[in-house]
């Protein structure tokens, strides 16, 4: 086999250095841990958080939640409130059920140090970042008429310096410990056995925007069952948190 020419293992150093700053870069970034701080002894206590990045509702979900009056935590986006009016009307009916809180304007997440995460455009700037918090907390007030306290952005990953930005807008940034569906991509037979999985303290994320994927089956059998074990559901804003890198 010939040897490679220079011209081409030129090449191949600067594909490698790419990667390697590439790989650097998203090194730095943050996925916050969160959890319910000293949950109690006795039944489970869960905190369920759903994300509405995009799309339509599940309403095999939300009827869940309502038919069992089952509190939870939902963070929308300005473009999800748009075309989901329907589905915010009955989310406000039940007060008492739904704290709804920010999830950006455009689904843009808040990095600025990398091009793109998961095939996400990154907002690239802190300029940029401003403009997807804010716009996403003036959809929520529009659409609920409170001002929205926490925030959790698109891939729920943060370069530090738009980390520090957002909470010096005053937002609690709401991370997670148990992913149940990883983005609406799992099957739904793994994704509600993750859910009965989990521990007192949790912090549970998954998604209510994908009606046509199996995961929100499993979403929904999930809650179901650990309804059925006796689980105490909290909103986050019920409980003291405790975050962590």
């Amino acid at each position: 086999m010939p040897a490679p020419s220079f011209r081409a293992m030129l090449i191949g150093v600067a594909v490698s250095v790419l990667m390697s700053t590439a790989a650097s870069a998203s090194s730095r970034d943050v996925e916050l841990k969160l959890r319910i701080a000293s949950p109690p002894p006795g039944p489970r206590v869960v905190a369920l958080t759903f994300d509405a990045c995009s799309g339509a509702v599940d309403l095999r979900i939300l009827n869940v939640l309502i038919e069992h009056s089952i509190p939870a935590t939902l963070f929308v986006t300005h473009r999800w409130l748009k075309h989901n009016p329907g589905a915010i009307t009955l989310l406000m009916a039940h007060p008492e059920l739904f704290q709804i809180e920010n999830h950006g304007d455009q689904h843009v997440p808040a990095i600025t140090d990398i091009p793109s995460l998961y095939g996400l455009k990154t907002a690239g700037s802190l300029a940029s970042v401003k403009q997807e918090v804010d716009g996403g907390a003036a959809a929520v007030l529009q659409a609920t008429g409170k001002a929205p306290h926490w925030f959790r952005g698109a891939t729920a990953v943060y370069s530090r310096d738009a980390l520090d930005s957002i909470r010096a807008e005053g937002y609690s940034i709401a991370g997670f410990s148990l992913n149940a569906d990883m983005g609406a991509s799992l099957p739904a037979a793994t994704v509600a056995k993750r859910i009965a999985a989990a521990k007192s303290g949790d912090v549970i994320i998954a998604h209510i925007n994908q009606p046509s994927h199996s995961a929100g089956k499993g979403v929904a059998e999930g809650i179901q069952r650990l309804l059925a074990s006796g689980t105490v559901f909290v909103k986050l804003d019920d409980v003291q948190t405790q975050a962590s890198n």
